[in-house]
């Protein structure tokens, strides 16, 4: 009799803390059942958005040019200078490269002296960007006044800091 007794006290403690570890386990369900039921489900148009995104990407990726040679970028440079009545001398240049805007992407720079009348160089700035190169960049612009000539034209001299941005192919 009093082994069925320890028997029995034994089971009922046992049975007591199953008891409480299935209360508290009930009620961290509830808990992450109710953080469930306030969690907003998948929004109906994400896959258009997706979509939306991938192809803004695809065109931001598709501004920025491939297969720029320097030499090409000085002459078309030149060429405008001479059609917009300016002398243009470039001054230095540096090679292509990586400039802290993303894998693959690469800047040429060139700094330039510029002389003319005040219109035209005006004029050469404003051709510049938005020229051939839509990836070229006026970084820096210094205008100074050299003198008036004739009439109404006065003349300039600028120095002229350029970049064209580009993305990297073995070409360059």
């Amino acid at each position: 009799m009093i082994v069925l007794l320890a028997v029995n006290c034994f089971l009922g403690m046992d049975y007591l803390r199953q008891r409480q570890k299935n209360e508290a386990l009930t009620s961290e369900i509830a808990g992450v059942t109710q953080t469930l039921a306030s969690t907003p489900g998948p929004l109906p148009d994400l896959e258009q958005k997706l979509a939306e995104a991938e192809a803004s990407l695809a065109e931001a990726q598709d501004a920025l040019p491939r297969d720029i040679n320097s030499t090409r970028v000085i002459n078309a440079i030149l060429k405008l200078a001479e059609a917009c009545e300016v002398k243009a001398i470039p001054l230095s240049t540096r090679p292509w490269s990586a400039d802290n805007i993303g894998k693959g992407y690469y800047i040429f720079r060139i700094n330039m002296a510029i002389s003319g009348g005040f219109a035209q160089v005006n004029s050469f700035v404003s051709k510049l960007k938005n020229g051939e190169y839509e990836s070229l960049v006026v970084e820096s612009l210094s205008v100074s006044r050299v003198s008036a000539s004739s009439g109404d034209t006065v003349n300039v001299a600028a120095s002229l800091g350029l970049a064209v941005y580009t993305r990297f192919t073995s070409a360059i």
